[in-house]
């Protein structure tokens, strides 16, 4: 919580070892599209062919979080989702977020790392503006203020939309994690509810928050879905895509759901349809179209882009690969039937120790039929975290690399 360093820095640092629990998963197909083609629309088999690492803006990160001229900036954080803005900005999304100075190597250890301070500000929220490919700016943070005492607002993805369908108005919504403290094995919090923020161009001031979907109904934790980790836009259409926590002490794999909603409808609830099994339905229990909920399935935080008609699932791999390794998978349909996995790939980690999680898409940074994928990246072991972060700044920010799609071989 802001303005409880000490004892939010252990939080992160459990939560942190926990959703990489969460983010261990493949994909096994257990939805059927119906309204959307199914089994009944071709669509040409994706797949990673290739990949390599993008040193441009994992850099300018990097310098950005160095750089000491302010103390209320961002220098640190996950959860790392993109939104591009009708005037050319393009806004960063973040989750966890370390705020404050950071200091020139070397640390107190004596290591040649920048450092930060123990006592730097932690928030759970922050949004950074980024204008010609160079972070510039971090808004006033958090951007999103804590709900209730005790719980916490987690941004995902985000888009322009016009503020109601047809209007030609524009606002940004940002889709939102609502989660509160829980006790073992719920140490990352307990899932109450998606929310959307409605945001107003071009000064991204805050303007409301509604709930969209409240999950705390539901009584067995491990199937309490939250929405928004990614989204794709076809047809009028906003596919959203979320997932369960699974169960975090049997290490069970999360299940992957999908909604819909017409454009401009975001931030009405009666606007969202789930995908139920067999078709889409306003008020349904969310069917799950990915995962088997023992030893496949995605982790909480995936991603999904298209490419050239085919759906493109993107997410950690199973087991202990899982801690470095991404995976991709491909439909027809947003409800599936998904195939794969397929291309894998595993970038290099910054040091022994660390571990990979949160693979997200920018196609809005993506050209010359290269995708943009960033990884959250942060210190594994538990009881280490929260003191490797300070000691190291730059464990715990985005990397990014660039991969190229096509035809399995």
């Amino acid at each position: 919580m802001p303005g409880d360093t000490t004892r939010g820095r252990r939080r992160t640092g459990t939560w942190i070892s926990a959703v990489l629990v969460l983010v261990l998963g493949a994909v096994l197909v257990t939805g059927r599209a119906e309204d959307d083609g199914g089994d009944d629309e071709e669509c040409p088999p994706r797949t990673v062919v290739s990949w390599a690492p993008e040193p441009r803006l994992t850099s300018a990160f990097a310098r950005y979080g160095d750089d000491d001229a302010r103390t209320d900036d961002w220098t640190g954080g996950d959860g790392t989702h993109s939104v591009r803005l009708p005037d050319g900005r393009l806004l960063w999304l973040f989750s966890d977020t370390f705020l404050g100075r950071v200091h020139r190597p070397p640390n107190p250890a004596g290591e040649a790392y920048a450092w930060r301070d123990g006592s730097a500000p932690l928030v759970r929220n922050s949004a950074v503006v980024m204008r010609d490919g160079r972070p510039e700016s971090t808004l006033p943070a958090p951007l999103f203020p804590d709900p209730a005492p005790g719980s916490w607002r987690w941004p995902v993805a985000a888009r322009v939309e016009p503020r109601s369908p047809g209007a030609s108005e524009q606002v940004l919504r940002v889709l939102l994690w609502v989660r509160r403290h829980g006790a073992p094995p719920w140490i990352y919090g307990e899932p109450l509810a998606t929310e959307v923020a409605t945001l107003t161009l071009p000064a991204l001031r805050l303007e409301s928050v509604t709930t969209v979907l409240d999950q705390r109904r539901v009584g067995d934790l491990s199937r309490r879905v939250l929405f928004g980790t990614t989204l794709v836009e076809e047809d009028g259409w906003t596919y959203v895509f979320g997932g369960d926590d699974g169960r975090p002490a049997s290490r069970a794999a999360s299940h992957a759901h999908v909604a819909r909603v017409p454009e401009g409808g975001l931030a009405d609830p009666a606007a969202w349809e789930y995908w139920d099994g067999s078709g889409w339905r306003s008020r349904a229990r969310p069917a799950p179209v990915l995962g088997d909920g023992r030893r496949t399935g995605v982790g909480s935080a995936f991603t999904v882009t298209r490419d050239d008609g085919t759906y493109v699932l993107f997410t950690m791999a199973a087991g202990a690969e899982g801690l470095a390794t991404v995976t991709a998978y491909w439909a027809c349909s947003p409800a599936g039937p998904w195939h794969g996995p397929a291309g894998a790939f595993t970038p290099a980690l910054p040091a022994a120790g660390t571990a990979a999680y949160n693979p997200q898409a920018h196609p809005e940074l993506s050209r010359g039929g290269r995708l943009v994928l960033s990884l959250d990246v942060n210190w594994l072991e538990t009881s280490a975290a929260a003191a490797m972060l300070s000691r190291n700044v730059s464990l715990y920010r985005p990397r990014f690399v660039t991969v190229r799609l096509g035809p399995p071989r």
